[in-house]
């Protein structure tokens, strides 16, 4: 068990980190991370253990009363090593946070909390990400052959929803009320709008002085590119007929769209004839996103080769190799054509009641 110093105070442009760099002959040199470290066997708990690393690595005191959690992270590393670290943000201590281990770190700065180093270890990164989403517990398991650097190309945080960080009546966490309410105003009141299944995250918001607008945040980086992506490129060409986006956060996998006026069909019951009319405008719409040219999208075998990595442990040996021998055979291919598709054409993604 590790434990996770985030020091935290405010800057000219918002909330700051401090965060040191690992340098000599250790693990992840060069790279920045949270003063952390393990706790020393059962005679001290997680808050005594913060205490003595912080004085430690950075030469501050702290008192146990000015200690509050704010995330927990169970990763894996790529070597199959597991750690679960706690996070304890503090806002006060005494003294100047200076590098007192030379030998080990070679710097030790202030950060902007929405501008993290770029090279980072991949598990401070998923802490800080998750507390940046307003959650309390993260899982980031990473595969054999990651690297212990992040990689924003590398999807490996999965963030369990917390009861008392915003799923529901009081929205979302503190970092997406404040993406939200820079791109459309303050906020008059949150309203759960998240389905009923695992990790779905979406609230609308009623502004002050205008609104609906809706903020959802993906479960992960690959829904956030792709979501974004799509309302950049082929969406505008719907017209009315689909929501705008308003603006993305690709750090907090956020975005907040406009709503659209009408009923969800997830459930409705029409007349044939109504239900015959409201498949046709669906079929011509889908096929209009399918019509725009999809420039700009990667058309790569990624999935194939993240659902290999996922599935080593059942696979007989061999198996992967060959899955990637194909792959690279594959690329050699004449490039098929590459067209849009919605994706998850169900009802509840539908409304009627719109115009035309």
């Amino acid at each position: 068990m590790d434990v996770h110093l985030f020091l935290r105070r405010d800057g000219r442009d918002g909330p700051e980190v401090l965060l040191s760099r690992r340098a000599g002959a250790v693990c992840a040199t060069g790279l920045h991370h949270l003063p952390s470290r393990h706790i020393y066997g059962p005679h001290e708990d997680a808050v005594q253990a913060l205490v003595r690393e912080a004085r430690e690595e950075t030469g501050i005191l702290i008192s146990p009363d000015d200690v509050r959690h704010t995330v927990t992270v169970h990763h894996r590393f790529p070597d199959g090593a597991l750690r679960v670290g706690p996070v304890f943000e503090v806002r006060r201590w005494d003294g100047e946070p200076a590098t007192t281990e030379p030998d080990l770190r070679d710097a030790m700065g202030w950060h902007p909390l929405v501008d993290l180093p770029a090279r980072m270890v991949a598990y401070y990164r998923a802490a800080l990400d998750a507390h940046r989403a307003g959650h309390r517990f993260a899982v980031h398991f990473q595969e054999p052959g990651d690297a212990v650097a992040f990689d924003p190309a590398a999807d490996r945080l999965y963030i369990l929803p917390s009861t008392d960080t915003g799923i529901g009546a009081d929205g979302p966490g503190p970092a997406v009320r404040e993406f939200t309410e820079r791109a459309v105003g303050r906020i008059a009141s949150w309203t759960d709008a998240s389905w009923a299944r695992p990790g779905s995250r979406v609230w609308r918001a009623t502004g002050t002085e205008g609104g609906p607008w809706y903020a959802k945040v993906h479960q992960r980086a690959r829904f956030h590119r792709r979501e974004v992506g799509a309302h950049r490129s082929c969406v505008p060409g719907l017209g009315a007929a689909a929501p705008r986006l308003v603006a993305a956060h690709a750090d907090l996998l956020a975005v907040v769209v406009t709503a659209l006026p009408g009923r969800s069909l997830h459930g409705a019951v029409h007349p044939p004839e109504q239900q015959r009319a409201i498949f046709r405008r669906i079929g011509t719409l889908a096929a209009a996103i399918r019509r725009r040219p999809p420039a700009g999208f990667d058309n790569t075998l990624y999935d194939a080769l993240e659902k290999v990595a996922a599935a080593r442990a059942h696979l007989a040996p061999g198996d992967a190799d060959f899955v990637r021998a194909l792959a690279a055979r594959a690329e050699l291919l004449q490039e098929p054509e590459t067209v849009f598709t919605h994706g998850d054409l169900q009802l509840l993604h539908w409304a009627s009641g719109l115009s035309g």
